[in-house]
């Protein structure tokens, strides 16, 4: 993150330190110019896994750290969404495992994913498996039905519930699936801050919080309470508008591991689908679909050529320009098979040419 964040182009940060509730940002943006400068192109470093007992001694990209959790994680990380709802045990576990055969080991899910299903299918591989401490698991509260909101006893329950099906004592990263104003932030960290004393969770982040709450709550981690560590917000080449801008800015100001989910814009950066003939009728077809039409279709045009010149396929491309944003530690993608594991794993060690992410910037303006 320190390597990444020494090239970002911020001009100043306000932090005025009134009342968390209140709490107003002030941000001017970096000109255009000097945001081209802080896309510079990364090298990637691997090193090597001595102990995997899925395909042995393995080279991998080196783990980036997580802000200051005290961990790192592989430059990807597989989103599990889909399990329990279009992905049954079998076919996920067949993504897992390859996933980890590559060396992938940051995995993300949510209670409400497919109503808990999700981190039940991730429990039991990791348990048949015996991958728990291979790997690092993300997951989010807030938004299943049984526990809504972050209150903290519903935080404390859906985090008991959480690790029953997780089959694990501990969430390395826990994220508040969302912001609760109707509960005081700085209730909602001092559940967690309980948690983290009972060894049940490692390290906090948040999931599509405002500026300013990101803010609020980095004053109260001033007194004491837990800090976010990472931010889990919708952003791909696709949907930039509400992240870039003062969202970004106050990530880099705070040193947030950015974790962008829907990085492949719900498969559409993918490149299978490119007429209306090609979209399935489903619900993952209809949110796919909203993204035909001409800006779409730039943007695949403008990946199709990075990718030629890297021999590599449009997924790796668009995670790629993720990994190149300054903030931004591990893109969150998702896998339908186990062949597309490779592509979406082989973007940590693509580096794009700063032409190429300009060239990309245009496209997806």
């Amino acid at each position: 993150m320190a390597r990444k964040h020494a090239q970002y182009g911020v001009r100043r940060v306000v932090e005025p330190m009134v009342a968390p509730r209140t709490t107003t940002v002030e941000i001017e943006l970096p000109a255009q110019a000097e945001r081209a400068e802080a896309f510079a192109a990364r090298t990637p470093t691997t090193e090597e896994i001595e102990t995997n007992s899925f395909s042995g001694p393995i080279t991998v990209p080196r783990r980036e750290p997580l802000g200051d959790a005290g961990f790192g994680v592989h430059p990807l990380a597989l989103g599990t969404g889909a399990f329990g709802w279009t992905i049954g045990a079998e076919a996920a576990a067949d993504i897992l495992d390859r996933f980890a055969g590559v060396g992938g080991n940051l995995v993300e899910t949510a209670d409400s994913y497919a109503g808990g299903r999700s981190e039940s299918i991730l429990g039991e591989w990791m348990t048949t498996r015996g991958a728990r401490d291979r790997m690092r698991v993300i997951t989010k509260v807030g938004r299943h039905p049984d526990h809504r909101g972050l209150a903290p006893r519903t935080i404390a329950a859906a985090v008991d519930d959480s690790l029953a099906r997780l089959g694990t004592d501990r969430i390395d990263l826990l994220c508040f699936h969302g912001d609760d104003p109707a509960v005081p932030l700085e209730e909602s960290l001092g559940a967690v801050d309980a948690l983290i004393g009972a060894g049940k969770v490692l390290a906090i982040g948040a999931s599509d919080f405002s500026p300013e709450r990101l803010i609020e709550a980095r004053v109260l981690a001033a007194n004491g309470l837990p800090r976010f560590q990472a931010l889990t917000a919708r952003y791909n080449l696709l949907e930039r508008r509400d992240f870039e801008g003062a969202p970004e800015l106050v990530a880099h100001a705070q040193g947030l591991a950015v974790l962008p989910n829907v990085a492949l814009a719900n498969g559409f950066l993918g490149g299978g689908v490119r007429r209306r003939a090609d979209v399935r009728r489903d619900a993952r077809g209809e949110r796919l679909a909203r993204h035909l039409g001409r800006r779409g279709l730039r943007v695949l045009r403008a990946l199709d050529e990075v990718a030629a010149a890297h021999d590599a396929g449009p997924a790796a491309v668009a995670i790629a320009w993720l990994l190149a944003r300054p903030t931004v530690v591990a893109p969150i993608a998702s896998a339908s098979r186990p062949e597309q594991v490779d592509a979406l794993v082989a973007a940590a060690n693509l580096v794009l040419h700063r032409s190429e992410i300009v060239e990309l910037d245009r496209a997806s303006a």
